[in-house]
């Protein structure tokens, strides 16, 4: 997987799962009628994928999780998909991946909410507000973070 080869092959593990997840993400979406749908469901992957390959090299969790998150983000709005869903479905796949390789999800959580709401403010403060509600109102522990300093 593109992801997992970025992280094994280049020094800055952020900046290439940024850039490979959103091109995976960008490609499997091509001529799908459902442009949401397809990017939330590729989201998973790509960030299961990025925490193993985390957790595989020794990569810091966090970071890696912030950054495939981000690059969910940059993806869905790329392709014209629902921001906040795609947000809401990267961190709760996020999570899940980080419980699967036993890591600290109190971490990844962290930066992958921040993760969400960097990518969203990139796009505009709109995004930016649309992602903090959403992720507020279906994200546990989500709230908390957003209150608290993000960076």
């Amino acid at each position: 997987m593109a992801v997992i080869g970025a992280i094994k092959a280049v020094g800055d593990t952020a900046e290439a799962v940024i850039e490979a997840s959103a091109d995976v993400l960008k490609t499997a979406v091509e001529g799908v009628a459902d442009v949401t749908g397809a990017v939330i469901e590729n989201t998973r992957k790509v960030v299961r994928g990025a925490i193993h390959a985390a957790s595989d090299t020794g990569e810091d969790v966090g970071t890696v999780a912030k950054a495939a998150v981000r690059g969910a983000i940059k993806a869905a709005a790329d392709v014209g998909g629902d921001v906040g869903q795609v947000a809401v479905a990267a961190i709760k796949g996020t999570v899940k991946a980080v419980e699967e390789v036993g890591g600290d999800t109190g971490k990844a959580l962290k930066g992958a909410v921040t993760g969400a709401i960097d990518a969203a403010e990139e796009i505009g403060e709109e995004t930016a507000q649309a992602v903090r509600d959403v992720l507020v109102k279906s994200v546990d522990g989500a709230k908390d973070i957003i209150k608290s300093p993000l960076k």
